[in-house]
């Protein structure tokens, strides 16, 4: 991708809509940027690493995962094309990574530096307003991801996934979007919990289920 292409990009963005490519032209002629490419399973930050650039995604999704002290690995949340990182860090007096981020596909970021984003919000009220948006939306993600591991059932967090796939697939046929290994992650559980509870669903024929789908047959007892 070279520099046009990046502003073409940029200007269909929704933090960059209200800038003219003149203006990002000029903006991103300054040496406050990086762009890399980071191949699957790669990490691009490790946890505890200091936070230094917000990172907008280009392409690919990416993984924010937690491994605790036995092993295990729980995704707190999935990230693609347009989403913004470390918005909520890099302004921070703890500017560091409390979770490992890591390359689910082939990915392009924007690395943006903190002398940039301020020239940006300076220039563009609009890029302030996203700016502020995307830190919101961050931490109501971490809050309603701590709250579902806290209070629900393994059960309870299948049901509500189920629930919530089945509105937008249209279907009792759900179609995994992710292996069961990255849904237990999804859930902060051992896959082995999951195939268990997933079995004692089918016991109590509320689902059926194979390696590709799920068919909810009775959930709502």
């Amino acid at each position: 991708m070279n520099h046009q292409d990046l502003i073409a990009v940029l200007s269909c963005h929704g933090l960059f809509l209200d800038f003219s490519k003149e203006e990002l032209n000029q903006v991103f002629r300054a040496h406050y940027y990086e762009k890399r490419e980071y191949e699957k399973d790669q990490v691009i930050h490790f946890q505890n690493e200091c936070c230094r650039t917000m990172d907008l995604i280009l392409s690919g999704r990416v993984a924010v995962q937690n491994l605790d002290c036995e092993g295990n690995v729980m995704t707190i949340n999935i990230f693609q094309d347009g989403d913004v990182l470390g918005a909520n860090l890099i302004f921070s007096s703890r500017n560091n990574y409390p979770m490992t981020v890591l390359a689910q596909s082939q990915v392009v970021i924007l690395h943006l530096h903190k002398e940039l984003i301020l020239e940006l919000c300076q220039m563009n009220r609009t890029f302030m307003i996203g700016l502020m948006k995307a830190i919101s939306d961050k931490t109501l993600i971490l809050t309603d991801k701590i709250s579902a591991i806290s209070m629900k059932s393994i059960r309870q967090c299948i049901i509500d996934f189920l629930r919530y796939e089945s509105q937008i697939q249209k279907s009792q046929v759900i179609q995994l979007p992710s292996s069961k290994k990255e849904l237990a992650q999804r859930f902060g559980i051992q896959r082995s919990s999951l195939s268990r509870e997933l079995n004692k669903m089918r016991q109590d024929q509320m689902i059926d289920f194979n390696t590709k789908t799920i068919t909810i047959k009775n959930i709502n007892g």
